[in-house]
């Protein structure tokens, strides 16, 4: 098996790409050692000094480290973890339904909730992808119009997701639903 890397934006994710199918129903991402009990992998991951985050996306698998090490010296026990755990036959996930979605939301304005839904999951999401990441609803603060959505994988903790947040989702948001004024991120 031959495991590809490629650089995120984010300085401490590196995104692994195994060439195999990793999360297909949806990106899962593994915060903590404790989280990471939901799949075999992902706590192989964290048994990795420096690892900080995991995250899963369809065909690839992004690990956050902290700032105290280098990738240098992680990398190559990261891709010996990687292929030991897809060739090991073990199922990479515990319990299917463990992680969940977008936030739920029944408010007064669900139908301008159902179109920021929308939105991020055909024009935003796929692009985050590509950089290791995942975006999330969480909530709609209707009185002030803010949107606040969920970094996950590389885009947790990225110098350039302000960025991303002001200059591209809120002005997309903004253009499509009138009623939106920011956007912000919640940890």
């Amino acid at each position: 098996m031959f495991i590809q890397t490629e650089a995120t934006p984010n300085p401490n994710t590196l995104k692994f790409l195994p060439g195999r199918e990793i999360s297909q129903d949806r990106p899962r991402e593994f915060e903590n050692a404790e989280d990471a009990e939901a799949s075999p992998l992902a706590a192989d991951l964290f048994l990795v000094d420096g690892v900080s985050g995991v995250f899963f996306g369809e065909d690839f698998i992004a690990v956050t480290k902290t700032d105290a090490y280098e990738w240098d010296h992680i990398k190559p026990f990261l891709l010996g973890a990687i292929m030991d755990g897809l060739q090991s036959g073990r199922p990479l996930f515990a319990d299917a339904d463990a992680q969940v979605g977008h936030a739920e939301y029944d408010g007064a304005n669900e139908d301008v909730v159902k179109e920021i839904i929308d939105l991020i999951d055909t024009r935003v999401r796929p692009a985050v992808a590509q950089d290791g990441g995942d975006i999330l609803f969480h909530s709609y603060l209707a009185d002030s119009g803010v949107v606040r959505l969920k970094m996950r994988g590389a885009c947790a903790g990225c110098p350039s997701s302000t960025m991303t947040l002001k200059a591209g989702i809120e002005n997309l948001l903004r253009h499509y639903i009138p009623e939106i004024q920011g956007v912000e991120a919640v940890e």
